[in-house]
């Protein structure tokens, strides 16, 4: 039977709905400021949320006749703008956390089990979601924070989540992963662990075949019931995600 020792979490649309209203925005303010004549609209958006990576969204857009052709150091010159874009808009509280991100969070804290990021957005716009969105002091308490081109592949490859175990000497049957896309449900099944996702608008009708767990959000315990889509498991009273569900996913 496995034990729950490490969560790692997934960043954009898993901690905080960033997507949409966070990153889109900011890239399309550093292409305005650039005077480049492109916008992403959310629909646009949601369809480039199949690649992984800013750099490498702006560079497939371009390849595909959408953003005009550009060397790739202007490519970087512009997603480092847009970064800053974001961390303003994160910091002017525009970008909540998701329901019952926090709560699970210090649950797990507590209980000493360790938690670590793996995430394919840059460590600046980390730095900004944890500082603006969680506190200051979780800096420390993530025992990792493994971010944007630490690793060669990003998701789905499995790097991000294997260089964070390996970081934390955790072994994959004791480690769980919190996730919101398909690129990252088949990043942490290609690490070998277990994994729980929580859907949003531009990921609902992803493919999440073999998950341990599909919800519409982790939920709280004073709002309404969370929408339970795939429940493998047969886990039970789930009208709010619990650490204990977590733990029961890892023992089964």
């Amino acid at each position: 039977m496995a034990e729950l020792k490490c969560i790692l979490w997934d960043v954009d649309g898993t901690l905080a709905d960033t997507e949409r209203d966070g990153h889109r925005v900011a890239f399309n303010m550093a292409f305005e400021e650039a005077g480049l004549d492109r916008r992403w609209d959310v629909e646009t958006y949601g369809e480039l949320l199949t690649v992984t990576g800013g750099k490498e969204r702006m560079k497939f857009d371009m390849e595909r006749g959408g953003m005009p052709d550009m060397p790739y150091e202007k490519i970087t010159a512009l997603h480092a703008r847009k970064t800053i874009h974001y961390q303003t808009l994160i910091a002017d509280g525009l970008i909540p956390l998701r329901a019952g991100v926090l709560r699970l969070l210090e649950k797990a804290y507590a209980e000493g089990i360790t938690l670590g990021i793996s995430t394919t957005t840059t460590p600046a716009a980390l730095d900004a979601l944890i500082e603006h969105s969680l506190g200051k002091e979780w800096f420390e308490r993530f025992a990792v924070l493994a971010a944007g081109d630490i690793v060669p592949l990003k998701k789905p490859a499995p790097d991000i989540y294997n260089y964070a175990m390996q970081e934390l000497g955790v072994s994959p049957e004791n480690t769980l992963a919190l996730e919101d896309s398909g690129n990252g449900w088949l990043s942490a099944h290609g690490a070998g662990i277990k994994c729980v996702i929580t859907i949003n608008d531009y990921t609902a009708k992803q493919d999440f075949t073999g998950a341990d767990l599909v919800v519409s959000e982790l939920g709280e315990a004073e709002r309404d019931s969370i929408q339970v889509l795939s429940n493998p498991h047969a886990l039970d009273d789930l009208h709010h995600v619990t650490l204990s569900h977590l733990k029961n996913i890892m023992a089964s």
